[in-house]
């Protein structure tokens, strides 16, 4: 499998990053993940700004524009021959001399098999629990996912597919999503703040709110618990039904009427983004 190692196309067995790298000494390095449909990357635009933007709040420098990394990514696709697959562009802090001082940036851009969530998928759902926490930088997205690797035993213990954040009372998103609410009233609302803004989430609200009223601001803990439908998007669930949180079942248990329109709905905007 091919990848994109700072200047240059290289196998995969040999992109190695020196042990100096602030990535391995402190985790310091940004990210973005995009999925591609027939060799063609969904929504590249948006997870590009959100790259870029995410390299500048962390002071990493970018060594190419946005339109020869999309011309890198496109031919890293290429070379990969595989229909359907997960583009991840990793920016790290660079080799420093300390193991503290960012130094210049290591690009990194893999292109693998992905799985993604499908009918079948959504039509289980998923079952969450809740967990207060606060991610440091939310609008970053960043390698930084210690919380939600350290709590993996105890969502195997709870037997449940994912944790949700929240803090002082008021709901985020879950460690790789965002979660979304319907009330019984029929308004799609989603937190707006202290989370990462996540490209599904921008496409749902788009289609959102040519049919309903859509809300962005806080949303507390009772609330959601008291929601008719509860949702989470992501590049590679799409839109996920999630039927119960803390043990507490979610409207009747099943995905609900507007989660199961946006799902299609969003499915019809890949094809029209793919063809």
């Amino acid at each position: 499998m091919a990848v994109f190692f700072n200047d240059h196309f290289a196998a995969t067995e040999n992109a190695l990053l020196h042990v100096s790298d602030l990535t391995l000494q402190r985790g310091y390095a940004i990210f973005d993940f995009c999925r591609t449909k027939n060799r063609r990357p969904l929504f590249l635009n948006d997870h590009l700004d959100r790259f870029y933007t995410s390299a500048a709040a962390m002071h990493l420098p970018v060594r190419y524009n946005k339109e020869e990394l999309a011309a890198i990514i496109h031919e890293l696709i290429e070379r990969t021959l595989q229909d359907e697959t997960g583009i991840r562009i990793l920016l790290t802090g660079g080799y420093s001399a300390d193991g503290y001082q960012p130094a210049s940036p290591n690009l990194i851009i893999t292109c693998n098999v992905v799985k993604t969530a499908g009918l079948a998928d959504f039509e289980r759902g998923i079952t969450a629990i809740t967990y207060e926490y606060q991610r440091e930088l939310p609008s970053v997205k960043s390698v930084n996912y210690m919380m939600a690797v350290w709590l993996q035993p105890l969502l195997k213990e709870k037997k449940a597919a994912d944790v949700l954040y929240h803090y002082n009372g008021i709901i985020t998103e879950f460690p790789r999503s965002n979660i979304f609410i319907v009330t019984k009233d029929q308004r799609l609302i989603t937190p707006s703040r202290h989370m990462l803004r996540g490209i599904t989430r921008k496409q749902v609200l788009s289609i959102a709110a040519r049919q309903m009223d859509v809300e962005e601001r806080d949303i507390h803990l009772e609330e959601l618990l008291q929601a008719a439908e509860t949702f989470l998007t992501s590049t590679t669930k799409r839109i996920m039904p999630v039927l119960a949180i803390d043990g507490n079942t979610i409207g009747d248990g099943k995905p609900g009427p507007i989660t199961r329109r946006l799902y299609h709905e969003f499915l019809q905007l890949e094809q029209q983004y793919n063809n």
